[in-house]
């Protein structure tokens, strides 16, 4: 699997990009800190979703004492997202363009 097919599936479940909106909102924090942001889901349910973005290099861990803190890796999304993001900018630049041209002068 692809770096950018890994980042989209792991991107694709609900959960683990309230995951990340939370570590950018917050910095590190732990398995148990997050759990507690989701009731309805156990501490290994969010492990598990911690392993999916970690695999997929959007979360990096480093050990404290005897926890894990999960922090957001903005660079590595930067990397996976920056040549996916400049191949659509073209694409839209280009349609808009043509879309401006089409439209009537203004002025009046």
């Amino acid at each position: 699997m692809s770096d950018e097919d890994a980042l989209f599936r792991a991107l694709a479940d609900p959960t683990r990009r309230r995951v990340l909106d939370l570590l950018a909102e917050r910095g590190p924090l732990t398995v148990g800190e997050l759990a507690a942001c989701f009731p309805e889901l156990v501490a290994s349910g969010i492990s598990k979703h911690l392993m999916a973005l970690r695999a997929a290099g959007l979360v990096t861990a480093t050990k404290r004492g005897r926890h894990q803190l999960y922090e957001l890796d903005a660079e590595a999304m930067s990397r996976v997202f920056a040549p996916w993001l400049v191949k659509y900018e073209a694409y839209w630049s280009t349609a808009l363009a043509r879309l401006r041209g089409l439209a009537p002068p203004s002025g009046g």
